[in-house]
């Protein structure tokens, strides 16, 4: 596939109204594409060579090998890691554009030329990279010297049987109150007479803990433990003994400002499957993100890097809704905007000055409390938010705003791994209004590729696809995971 770069100190997109530092700009083309997919497949030498064994870890430490678990890309200078995610992300793309090719080429009689060419920005860097998460889960097992109450990340696996337990203190990406946290839980541990749950079945009580933090410095711990066969009674004595040694023993030097309790029997539990309990401090803890506040439950999705939550949101906030004098106040454009898979209502809110209204709809019951709480607030009055599967909430939603008249603005996504229900993407697809889709995505080469494809082939009756295909007309990736190889992006979809 042709590939035409063009390097200069900076670019500006007048279409989009962005302004991004740019180290090297590609642009995707689906012109001459398909004798990228008549290539012939690799040969058996050729498979080998690429799948060969990783080499052997064993003249590593144990700090070493975690590193390159935790954060494989720590041994490369900054620069050098954005230049490999910018490739990886660049090899996405092209497939995506080679996709689209052949899926209007493959229902297109007739040479279709190319219409789906967009721009890949160079990577947003992160404002911060070490110490930028916000949020840790630490696990219980075996450590280096055989202890079964060792706190820390794993290094191994369950399937092999192999899994060593490691301290995470060394690691670039944690910053120093989550790793003290760690150290104190590990401290609690050994010192009870309660055994760590590394199998359900074999046994054990004390499991995993995680610490959420904010910009302030404030922070939530949550201990999960495995009752067994304790009755409310014995668990009571011990959450007492973990509250004396968080409040008034060697803990207190971590500061908690929440300290929860999760009794579960299951891996992950949610707080109404089993309700998180609060045994010290404040219910939540806050954030800000664009001058908007949010609060942060025991168990409510957030961006763990706050810095580049703000380069991410202020990327979709230009995408969705374009404000032809960015920086010059808030301009009231117009409009509904839907957002789908809202979290705590994060994308939604920091959008919310720029249209009439906000529509959100997520699953998790407690972020849409936060989400209604966060718009509160910060009084924002044009939100709501939605309960409920997107899949099953949105084909309703979009009969009744199509009856109701007045177009939509925009419509921005932001799912999990698994990408968007096709139910979801049809009704998205189908609905006329909607000409502008920002798309972010945690793992654009995993299923939102098929996400991509179904928002931009050409109409497809038996699918269910009857409206007019979108196009890819930008890509932004943003770092929000310095030292590992993930990447987010966003693209933008237009008709």
């Amino acid at each position: 596939m042709a590939l035409a770069a063009t390097r200069s100190r900076s670019v500006i997109f007048v279409k989009h109204k962005i302004l991004y530092p740019v180290r090297r700009t590609c642009l995707f083309s689906t012109s001459d594409t398909i004798l990228a997919d008549q290539r012939k497949p690799p040969s058996k030498k050729q498979w080998r060579k690429s799948h060969k064994k990783p080499p052997s870890t064993d003249h590593l430490s144990w700090e070493e090998r975690l590193a390159d678990v935790v954060t494989p890309l720590w041994r490369l200078s900054y620069d050098e890691q954005l230049e490999l995610k910018q490739k990886h992300q660049e090899r996405i793309l092209s497939q995506l554009s080679r996709n689209l090719s052949s899926d209007l080429q493959s229902q297109s009689p007739s040479p279709v030329r190319s219409k789906l060419s967009f721009p890949v920005l160079p990577v947003l860097p992160s404002p911060v990279r070490d110490g930028y998460r916000n949020k840790s889960t630490f696990s219980v097992n075996r450590g280096v010297d055989g202890n079964p109450k060792t706190v820390g990340f794993y290094v191994g696996t369950g399937k092999k049987g192999n899994i060593v337990c490691v301290n995470g203190d060394h690691l670039l990406n944690m910053p120093e109150k989550h790793k003290l946290v760690a150290r104190c839980y590990q401290d609690f541990i050994r010192l009870s007479s309660l055994e760590s749950c590394l199998l359900f079945h074999t046994g054990g009580h004390w499991r995993e803990i995680t610490v959420r933090t904010n910009a302030e410095g404030r922070t939530m711990a949550i201990v999960y433990f495995h009752p067994q066969t304790l009755t409310p009674e014995e668990v009571a004595v011990h959450k007492a003994n973990l509250v004396d040694y968080f409040t008034w023993g060697p803990g207190s030097l971590c500061q908690l400002d929440s300290l929860f309790f999760q009794e579960s029997t299951m891996t992950r539990c949610t707080h109404e499957e089993s309700p998180y309990q609060l045994l010290h401090g404040q219910p939540h803890i806050y954030e800000e993100v664009l001058g908007f506040k949010f609060r942060i439950s025991a168990d409510a999705f957030f961006q763990v890097n706050q810095a580049a939550a703000e380069v991410l949101f202020s990327t979709v906030r230009h995408l969705c809704v374009p404000n032809p004098e960015e920086g010059g106040g808030r301009t009231e454009v117009g409009g509904t905007l839907l957002d789908v898979c809202c979290g705590t209502g994060a994308i939604g809110i920091t959008i919310s000055p720029r249209v009439d209204r906000i529509i959100g709809i997520e699953l998790i019951e407690q972020a849409v409390e936060d989400a209604r709480h966060n718009a509160a607030l910060n009084n924002v009055l044009n939100c709501e938010f939605v309960p409920g599967k997107a899949e099953v909430v949105l084909p309703g939603l979009m009969s009744k705003l199509s009856s109701a008249g007045g177009g939509l603005v925009a419509a921005v996504v932001n799912p999990a791994r698994a990408g968007l229900h096709h139910r979801v993407v049809r009704a998205l697809r189908n609905q006329p209004a909607i000409r502008r889709l920002v798309y972010v995505s945690c793992k654009p080469d995993g299923e939102a590729m098929r996400n991509f494809r179904e928002l931009c082939c050409a109409p497809d009756p038996q699918k269910k696809l009857t409206g007019e295909a979108f196009s890819p007309t930008l890509a932004v990736p943003v770092d929000m995971f310095p030292h590992t190889p993930h990447c987010e992006v966003v693209l933008l979809f237009e008709r």
